[in-house]
């Protein structure tokens, strides 16, 4: 039996706990990645007890732009094949542009956009030299639309969209897949973190 290693990013809650769950019930084994020690230690042991795969965890922040870099250091140091990279990490701010704090929405495009962008740029040759591999970037339906009060966010979400659609063509004559996750409004911390929770349609 092929026993696959999946790397997600932002596994601790919502979406990539979700898709870390969904991984292990195949009898994958995971390297989870986020800020949360605490939460990740309580997914690992629930996975590793509940489906008897083996969990890594990396606590990295990924707006820190060190991050990539240091966490396929450790990933290398392992020893482990990532056979599925899952770029999911990710947060959004409310409010108008000019009044979000700058840092804020620098913060919001390293981790969403740069973050996922070098974690790609790592971990690719080698699928390329394999001639397999999976990666999967959580985009959204936002990324389709203007997105007034979250002009950052939605930017950011436009870019993994069409980057992922490009990277898809690229490799359209290799056993890699390349796939966009385009969720919608989804209840999770996510939303209560970002203040997108708070919003509410306005009519034309």
């Amino acid at each position: 039996m092929n026993i696959t290693t999946a790397l997600i990013t932002g596994a601790s809650t919502g979406i990539g706990k979700e898709l870390a769950t969904i991984h292990a019930s195949k009898g994958g084994n995971l390297i989870i990645v986020a800020r949360n020690e605490s939460k990740l230690n309580k997914l690992k042991q629930e996975l590793e007890q509940k489906y008897n795969v083996k969990v890594v965890i990396i606590i990295k922040d990924l707006s820190d732009l060190n991050a990539p870099q240091e966490i396929y250091n450790e990933v290398k140091q392992l020893g482990i094949n990532i056979d599925y990279l899952i770029n999911n990490a990710g947060f959004g701010a409310l409010g108008k542009f000019h009044e979000i704090e700058l840092a804020r929405q620098i913060s919001m495009i390293n981790l969403n956009i740069t973050s996922l962008t070098a974690l790609t740029h790592l971990f690719l040759p080698e699928f390329v030299q394999r001639n397999n591999g999976k990666i999967l970037n959580t985009s959204s339906t936002a990324s389709f639309m203007p997105g007034p009060l979250q002009a950052v966010y939605f930017a950011t979400k436009a870019y993994v969209t069409f980057f992922s659609n490009a990277l898809s063509e690229e490799l359209h004559n290799t056993n890699i897949t390349v796939t966009n996750l385009m969720p919608g409004a989804t209840e999770s911390e996510f939303g209560a973190i970002s203040g997108m929770d708070k919003t509410v349609q306005r009519n034309a």
